[in-house]
């Protein structure tokens, strides 16, 4: 079982949703999974009119190498955990930029008549691990949860769960340690699927 990590927010010493995911990659570990971790806070290029050209074939195939790297890196494993805290009510912008690089048409998905099929069913489960120090996951002006859903739904992972701490800033640390709890009571869950 590989399974790839996504962080995306900034690491520093206050950070939830890292310490919450990190918990997450114990637990797997536990289990033998082997775990591929990518950080992309640093930032990823944006889709310019060089990677629409590539991806288009039309354009120098240069447009596109970290793309095809990024997507055979996800093609390649068994799971996802995508480390997403919610800035400003949605997002990081650097995970929105990996986003953008691996949802390719063709490659993560087709259409067809009945819409988007997912290309990426080696996936056979995700974990989506956010933290907001105001916003409550899940509640109105949490844009970031049902994008994540969205996406992953878009590229074929049906078997999505959400590890949460919203609104830890004004609820406290309560708020982190249920988070962990939900990390140790689905521990049974974490084993991703084989067949």
């Amino acid at each position: 079982m590989k399974i790839l990590r996504i962080d995306s927010g900034a690491d520093h010493d206050r950070t939830v949703s890292r310490r919450i995911a990190d918990r997450l990659t114990v637990r797997l570990a536990a289990e033998g999974a082997e775990i591929v971790r990518r950080d992309v806070a640093a930032g990823l290029p944006f889709v310019d009119s060089a990677w629409v050209a590539a991806n288009l074939g039309n354009g120098d195939p240069a447009g596109r190498v970290l793309s095809d790297e990024l997507v055979d890196e996800l093609l390649s494993v068994d799971g996802l955990i995508l480390v997403a805290p919610i800035y400003n009510f949605s997002v990081p912008a650097a995970l929105k930029a990996w986003i953008d690089q691996v949802v390719r048409m063709g490659r993560t998905f087709e259409l067809t008549d009945s819409g988007a099929r997912g290309l990426a069913t080696n996936i056979r489960r995700a974990w989506i691990v956010t933290a907001s120090s105001n916003t409550e996951i899940d509640g109105p002006v949490d844009h970031a949860t049902p994008y994540l859903r969205l996406v992953l739904a878009t590229i074929g992972v049906a078997d999505v769960t959400v590890l949460a701490a919203g609104g830890w800033q004004a609820l406290g640390e309560s708020v982190i340690e249920d988070a962990h709890r939900s990390v140790d009571l689905t521990a049974t869950q974490l084993r991703v699927p084989t067949e």
